[in-house]
């Protein structure tokens, strides 16, 4: 009975998926707009945390860093939520630049020593789309975001599809195991 239970878990993580993209790529400035969201509040649980940590320490020195945090925390989360359109560009920008530097280290270990040329292409072709991605979003971070929402959605619905047929074909294989397991009549 396991493989019932991961498989009926798998189809419903693959239909919240496939309901997670099907939003995302329909209505792009929603998705933006709860990330923003997701941003702040992210921002206010640090400043807790951080709040938190300030007094649990028994030295000063530690808890005004700590609020000094917290109150840096809590200004990004107000941010966050009275300039979203900026928030949404920043954030933009923050992932082409990761994206860019990532490129870059992927590209350089693809000339590391006893690699083979399947590895070293890999390394090469991943790096080379993490710099195109960095250069196209930094060069448009103000469609950088919505374009994002849509490959995450359409990321989302491939996802969630995969899934579900993983959970069918997990569901015949716990079926046929199920049936080899029963003794001969």
């Amino acid at each position: 009975m396991m493989f019932s239970s991961v498989s009926s878990s798998l189809v419903w993580r693959g239909l919240l998926a496939v309901a997670i993209g099907v939003v995302s790529v329909a209505w792009p400035d929603v998705t933006v707009g709860a990330l923003v969201i997701l941003f702040a509040v992210y921002a206010f649980v640090a400043a807790a945390a951080d709040g938190a940590r300030a007094f649990a320490g028994r030295s000063a020195g530690p808890v005004v860093g700590y609020l000094l945090l917290a109150l840096l925390d809590i200004v990004a989360g107000i941010a966050a939520l009275a300039w979203p359109g900026i928030t949404a560009l920043v954030l933009t920008i923050w992932i082409a630049a990761w994206a860019f530097v990532s490129g870059v280290i992927e590209v350089a270990m693809a000339f590391r020593q006893g690699e083979n040329a399947g590895e070293r292409a890999m390394w090469a072709l991943t790096g080379l789309v993490s710099i195109a991605l960095g250069v196209v979003l930094g060069i448009r971070p103000d469609l950088g975001a919505v374009s994002l929402a849509t490959v995450f959605g359409l990321f989302s619905i491939v996802y969630g599809i995969s899934t579900v047929v993983l959970s069918a074909q997990l569901r015949r294989a716990g079926s046929a195991a199920h049936a080899l397991a029963q003794p001969a009549h």
